[in-house]
């Protein structure tokens, strides 16, 4: 019998654990699979991990590990990963918007022959304009820049073959961007589309702030492509400045004045501007070279009941 893994990194979603579980049980009655459920509690500050522990006298199938802190969304699914070896591996939410209605499809999927089965989700009416927008940019710019291109819409629910999580296992990347990953390892893909459920409790863990630092690290990982950016201002303003020397010697030469200190101040402020620009695009990616070299793990595991 075929064995899937179940990971689900949770951050203060106390108040979810025991619905959650419930959930994925009742689906998987009807497959012929053996399962597993590892919950990964990111250091969370509220009961999480305690509600966790009250299941398992009664619930082998439960497995948990305990970071010392929180080290990110994307970090705890990496642990998880790494304490993994079925034949295959779910990662989803904590919070009940990964509906588990659709891992049968997923399953199935999977015996079509499809390494990676990742999910769509499906723009919801009731979300606040600003984040659709900003969301459809970032997908949007990160395509339009980079040589992986991710659906929009793509969510951290996902079924990636053993196969699959040896690759991502083997990966020493400092910041990591799944959603990025998945689609640079290649293998057969397909994707499905779903429609996010309400949170069952809690606020969403992903303010504009962390949406924001994931964008930049999504970008700053698949692409050097602002590298070049840099250069072609750099090119493109030292023509403009070339240009400007004949309109300069024909205004002395017949006796009209130049542009006073507005127009100069203006002018040093523009590309002063451009300079700390470039300098920004050059230091973030210095700074991602300067973490990475440090090699200081992932995250750090305080506790679990995995062997």
């Amino acid at each position: 019998m075929k064995h899937l893994n179940i990971i689900i990194p949770v951050y203060n979603e106390e108040g979810s654990i025991v619905l959650l579980v419930t959930s994925i049980h009742n689906v998987m009655k009807e497959i012929p699979y053996s399962y597993s459920l590892l919950f990964v509690d990111d250091g969370s500050s509220d009961n999480t991990l305690g509600n966790i522990k009250n299941l398992l006298p009664h619930d082998s199938t439960i497995h948990y590990i305990s970071l010392s802190r929180n080290f990110g969304h994307q970090n705890a699914l990496k642990a998880g990963l790494d304490k993994t070896n079925g034949d295959c591996v779910i990662t989803m939410d904590g919070d009940l918007q990964h509906p588990p209605e659709l891992i049968p499809l997923m399953l199935k999927k999977y015996e079509e022959g499809y390494d990676i089965v990742y999910t769509i989700r499906q723009d919801e009416k009731n979300l606040p304009f600003f984040k659709r927008k900003t969301a459809a940019f970032f997908y949007y710019f990160l395509n339009s820049i980079s040589e992986v291109k991710v659906d929009k819409g793509s969510a951290d629910f996902r079924l990636i073959s053993n196969a699959v999580a040896d690759i991502l296992r083997s990966l020493t990347e400092y910041d990591l961007f799944f959603r990025g990953l998945v689609k640079w390892a290649g293998f057969k893909q397909i994707s499905i589309e779903y429609r996010a459920a309400l949170r069952s409790s809690g606020a969403t863990k992903y303010t504009f702030h962390k949406m924001f630092r994931l964008a930049l690290f999504g970008i700053l990982s698949f692409s050097t492509r602002p590298l070049y950016l840099a250069v072609y201002l750099g090119f493109i303003f030292s023509l403009l400045s070339v240009l400007y020397l004949p309109y300069a010697i024909i205004s002395y030469y017949f006796g009209y004045a130049i542009s006073g200190w507005a127009s100069i101040v203006v002018t040093i402020a523009f590309f002063g501007g451009i300079q700390l620009m470039v300098l920004g695009i050059i230091g973030l990616y210095v700074g991602r070279i300067f973490m990475q070299v440090k090699n200081r793990p992932a995250y750090i595991i305080k506790e679990s009941n995995i062997l």
